[in-house]
């Protein structure tokens, strides 16, 4: 009987990967999704499944639950301690799990992030599994995703309007070389 469990378990494991990859890849077509971006996010739910099925499965092969729970506390504690020291890293893969269904800004659309000390703005190049790419005017900007996430986002018309491609520092100098211009 327990044999029998596995291998049903085997099976719904292996239509699950292919339920999740197919429904992955067709929600990023109908979102205009890079192939790339789609790519990283079935490999990011693939490896939770996998460790999802991998538990169970040592359940039920019989492994006492003492020596799996010593076994799974000494591995949490170990990926405990990797998070803790990176936990940008991780929190940056959470939001791009949640900019891929719900970011509603695609590669290509001009956006203007509101901060308080910078003016970030431009066209959204890339969409990667840790960062935003903005090119604006030549420069490229790499902006973390958990910090877009954060921030409003305004989704602005045209390609490169002149007001908001000076950061907030330049704009002061750019005023005075235009006032100095325009009297001297």
């Amino acid at each position: 009987m327990k044999y029998l469990i596995v291998i049903v378990l085997i099976a719904t494991y292996a239509i699950a990967i292919r339920f999740i990859n197919r429904n992955i890849n067709r929600l990023g077509k109908l979102k205009d999704t890079d192939p790339y971006r789609i790519k990283y996010i079935a490999k990011t739910l693939n490896i939770a499944l996998t460790l999802l099925f991998l538990t169970l499965l040592t359940l039920l092969l019989g492994i006492h639950y003492s020596q799996l729970s010593v076994f799974l506390s000494s591995v949490f504690a170990v990926i405990g301690v990797a998070m803790f020291a990176q936990w940008s890293i991780l929190s940056n893969i959470t939001a791009s799990l949640i900019i891929f269904f719900g970011f509603p800004y695609r590669v290509g659309d001009f956006i203007k992030i509101v901060d308080k000390d910078e003016n970030i703005s431009g066209i959204v190049d890339e969409i990667t599994l840790f960062h935003v790419i903005i090119r604006r005017q030549g420069e490229i900007i790499t902006y973390p995703n958990t910090l877009i996430l954060q921030k409003p986002v305004i989704k602005l018309d045209g390609d490169t309007p002149s007001d908001t491609t000076i950061s907030t520092q330049e704009k002061p100098a750019a005023e005075a070389a235009e006032k100095t211009q325009a009297n001297g």
